[in-house]
């Protein structure tokens, strides 16, 4: 039994012969790298722009900035219900007992 020779293993041959490289290219890839590290080099606005190039960067620090700032208006507006809630009672006292705001030496018996 014999097989009949597969059309793809002369050129499978040919693929795995790999060619010398030419005497330029060691230079060519050498001066690739340079100037890629030279682009590469342009500081803290570069190293920005390349993390909020990523979507899912970009989405994380909207919703991070939103969260943080729901979380300071609740803050603000605990603080000024606290407040609010103080004054009433403060209010309340004075309503009930008119003397509270009166100075210590008037207080007759």
């Amino acid at each position: 039994m014999n097989t009949p020779p597969d059309p793809l293993d002369p050129l499978l041959d040919r693929w795995s012969q790999v060619p010398e490289p030419p005497d330029r290219l060691a230079a060519s890839v050498w001066q690739k790298i340079a100037t890629d590290k030279d682009a590469g080099s342009e500081g803290w606005r570069h190293v920005l722009e390349n993390w909020f190039g990523r979507p899912a960067f970009a989405l994380g620090f909207v919703a991070a900035c939103a969260v943080i700032g729901l979380f300071v208006a609740e803050m603000r507006v605990s603080h000024l219900q606290r407040e609010r809630s103080a004054q009433l009672a403060r209010s309340y006292l004075l309503l009930i007992d008119p003397l509270l705001n009166t100075p210590p030496d008037d207080h007759r018996p």
